[in-house]
């Protein structure tokens, strides 16, 4: 008499690794996990909305290199640059930074250290602040000018601009220090490669505004 062969069971399901749990505050990559609500998406770079600020594109003849967000009589620009996979850039570009503007100081600030001081530009002085922010493969740099790059309570509405913003670096190849590309809202991203590089110790270039 043949017994009849046992069914074999399905081999188990592998247990689903968890999911990375979400940091408290960005600025966040965009392969993260990161809050889940509708942003300002400019390529590169996903704003929070906020009714207050005035975002404008930085551009450089047609190409957007940087970001620009007034709010009252201050201002905060952002530049979101292509890093190496294992090393940051802030440590370099905060070190360039010093030695062009001897009156900055470092401190230490809700995202590491930071600098802050007084800069003249076109015969004018007035505060500034610096931040860097080190993400995967990617380089946020700040500049606050203004009443909020001395006063912190003015600046809180920048920090928690800075807090939500995402960044999207992308797949493909970029250079060291190449500007992560910018575009319109609804707009197709340039397949131009010639990108202009970005000098932090200017206010800003040309802007033109996103409506």
């Amino acid at each position: 008499m043949f017994r009849r062969r046992r069914r074999e069971q399905p081999e188990k399901v592998a247990a689903e690794v968890p999911a990375a749990p979400m940091r408290e505050s960005g600025p966040w990559d965009a392969d993260e996990p990161h809050p889940d609500h509708d942003r300002i998406d400019l390529g590169g770079l996903r704003l929070p909305h906020n009714p207050d600020f005035d975002v404008r594109l930085a551009s450089v003849g047609d190409q957007h290199v940087g970001v620009v967000v007034i709010h009252e009589e201050s201002t905060l620009q952002l530049q979101a640059l292509a890093a190496p996979k294992t090393l940051g850039l802030w440590d370099e570009v905060k070190t360039k930074i010093l030695q062009q503007l001897t009156s900055l100081e470092e401190r230490q600030g809700p995202f590491g250290v930071e600098l802050t001081g007084e800069i003249t530009a076109e015969g004018v002085t007035r505060p500034a602040r610096y931040i860097g922010v080190d993400g995967p493969r990617w380089f946020l740099l700040a500049i606050v000018h203004g009443k909020a790059a001395a006063d912190d309570d003015a600046a809180e509405p920048f920090l928690a601009f800075l807090r939500d913003v995402v960044v999207v670096r992308g797949s493909e190849p970029m250079a060291r220090e190449e500007p992560i590309p910018l575009r319109r809202p609804n707009e197709q991203a340039s397949q131009g490669d010639d990108r202009p590089g970005f000098n932090p110790f200017r206010r800003g270039p040309e802007i033109s505004e996103i409506r």
